[in-house]
């Protein structure tokens, strides 16, 4: 049985790229965090993930430049995408990040999530924010189930359905 994502590629006949768009297209569909912060998804393949955001005056901290934790949430946004685009459900098991230059009023940033290495479930991942400079890293682990099943619904590690 071959499904189809609301993106239109088949969850089992569409190619590695085809597949990671449209599992970052239903992410972010129901990801309420990246929509409010202004996250977009700029370009989604397989293993990879470019996503970007535009600092505005509510993500400053008290020194007047992005909050650290704005930033981290956009490098965790490309790396959620990256490490789905096979349609394996995963999530960050460990994070680091260091901080180079803030990102300022006005500046757009953005997130490059790569894959570098896989050692069965776990994946490691490099992400780069850029506008100043800064890098965060990732490792991955997957859980069960799939991004997008073939009948359209979401299924969770706890088994149930969406």
């Amino acid at each position: 049985m071959t499904g189809r994502s609301s993106a239109g590629a088949s969850t089992t006949a569409a190619t590695g790229d085809e597949l990671a768009r449209a599992c970052a297209e239903s992410m972010y569909r129901r990801d309420t965090a990246a929509r409010e912060l202004g996250i977009v998804i700029e370009e989604a393949r397989e293993g990879y993930a470019r996503l970007g955001m535009t600092v505005t005056a509510r993500m400053l901290n008290g020194h007047a430049i992005c909050h650290g934790g704005i930033t981290f949430a956009l490098a965790d946004t490309a790396f959620a995408y990256a490490c789905n685009s096979r349609n394996r459900a995963t999530v960050a098991q460990r994070c680091s990040i260091e901080f180079k230059r803030p990102g300022r009023e006005h500046d757009r940033l953005t997130a490059v999530a790569e894959h570098q290495s896989q050692d069965g479930r776990y994946g490691r991942y490099l992400v780069t924010v850029r506008s100043r400079d800064g890098t965060v890293e990732g490792r991955s682990c997957e859980i069960r189930g799939a991004v997008i099943d073939a009948g359209g619904e979401v299924e969770r590690e706890t088994g149930g359905r969406e």
